[in-house]
């Protein structure tokens, strides 16, 4: 696959699971209104968004195929391992322009760029730790 394709379907892939993300933090402020509306939205967006994102990847940007079940297993352990720190940039974004505006709809705005400097760095991450990682080879013993 070219740059350019990739580059492509790597967006493509961003905004899909951008908008899985956005819409269930939408969804979740609606059903919840107290205290932590804000913090629970942000984190049931990202929690729906993760396997969404995980998936299309996985088969069209990195064509990874797992030799067993323990092998996704592992893998999708280690892409949410490394997603921890692009999901800190992201909340740390969509937090700040929260606190600077006081606005749900620039709370989105700043989402939605901190969850595009997440997927750029993400990107980054899984091609060089995640989806180049071969099963490892286990050995039986008594």
């Amino acid at each position: 696959m070219t740059a350019a394709r990739i580059a492509i379907t790597y967006a493509a892939i961003a905004v899909i699971a951008s908008a899985v993300n956005l819409a269930f933090q939408f969804v979740s402020t609606r059903l919840y209104a107290g205290l932590y509306a804000t913090a629970l939205s942000v984190a049931v967006g990202t929690l729906a968004g993760l396997p969404v994102k995980y998936m299309l990847e996985k088969r069209h940007i990195f064509e990874f195929r797992a030799n067993s079940l323990v092998h996704e297993g592992e893998t999708f352990l280690v892409y949410s391992i490394l997603g921890v720190g692009t999901t800190l940039v992201f909340w740390g974004v969509e937090f700040s322009f929260d606190a600077l505006f006081a606005s749900e709809a620039m709370r989105y705005v700043g989402g939605a760029l901190g969850l595009t400097a997440g997927h750029v760095m993400k990107y980054q991450l899984d091609k060089h730790f995640v989806f180049c990682r071969p099963a490892r080879v286990r050995t039986g013993g008594a």
